[in-house]
């Protein structure tokens, strides 16, 4: 079970939880993943947006094979390149597509300087918790 708290004496979070409590069960840790078709292709050169998109479809195939889904993850981290206001609000909003509003995972944003390439822009790990 899952149990995900704000607790008072935090600031509430945008888009994130702060705790998640998570007993008695299977942990599954998603590596890092990046804008990669299967092919080994780099989806969407420039575009933070669709690289967004192809990093969260490609965490739902790791989950999916596990047999775990979006609503199992209890933490992300997010390296990104650019942290200007502008790019957070795209991962925002493209994050918001595939988490529960309702119970979003704990989640860590870090900027960083350089990816595995040079025309990544971004990298996400998970973590679920299934039965």
């Amino acid at each position: 079970m899952n149990q995900f708290m704000n607790p008072k004496g935090l600031a509430t979070p945008k888009g994130y939880t702060h705790v998640v409590r998570s007993t008695g069960r299977t942990m599954i840790t998603i590596a890092g993943q990046v804008s990669y078709d299967e092919t080994g292709a780099v989806v969407g050169v420039g575009d933070l947006r669709r690289q967004t998109e192809q990093v969260y479809e490609n965490i739902r195939i790791a989950l999916t094979a596990v047999g775990a889904s979006f609503d199992d993850v209890v933490k992300t981290t997010i390296l990104i390149k650019d942290m200007t206001p502008a790019k957070i609000a795209a991962v925002r909003e493209v994050r918001a597509r595939f988490l529960s509003p309702d119970s979003p995972p704990a989640s860590t944003l870090i900027a960083v300087p350089a990816l595995a390439h040079p025309d990544l822009l971004l990298e996400i790990e998970a973590t679920a918790i299934i039965d």
